[in-house]
């Protein structure tokens, strides 16, 4: 895909997979909702959750996004690069709240405001800082 084409597919998805890297070397993944901040993909989950464990561990992070339900369908788009956290709690509600806007198309935004504020007190917002972008679109291929 092209850099517009990745960008276009990557705000038509919901889900974010995240893989992160465990104590023990092993990959631990989840999924997750997410924004797009600054053309940069962000997040935010419990702080005491695994994934941040691992990203303070090390901060090499791994998101993919993709779709089609047929081999001629698949498309995706990967992200390899470095987690950075975010714990100030202005900037936390800030994202959190992207991150609801964006799943919650036509909430008012006092009530996102609102739910933003109370999560932000114990999690953490993660951006993601790319290193290397794949892509695939096997709708192109004919």
């Amino acid at each position: 895909m092209s850099d517009a084409e990745a960008a276009a597919f990557i705000a038509g998805q919901k889900s974010l997979q995240v893989g992160t890297i465990d104590r023990d070397g092993g990959v631990h993944l989840s999924t997750l909702w997410f924004a797009v901040v600054d053309d940069r993909i962000v997040f935010e989950t419990y702080t005491k959750s695994q994934k941040i464990k691992n990203l303070e561990r090390d901060d090499r992070i791994t998101v993919l996004l993709e779709d089609g339900d047929a081999y001629e369908n698949l498309r995706g788009v990967m992200i390899k690069g470095r987690a950075r956290l975010v714990r100030d709690r202005a900037e936390v509600t800030a994202l959190a709240r992207a991150v609801m806007a964006r799943n919650h198309p036509g909430a008012p935004a006092e009530a996102l405001q609102a739910a933003a504020d109370q999560m932000s007190a114990k999690r953490t917002a993660v951006i993601v800082e790319p290193a290397r972008v794949a892509s695939w679109d096997h709708t192109k291929l004919g």
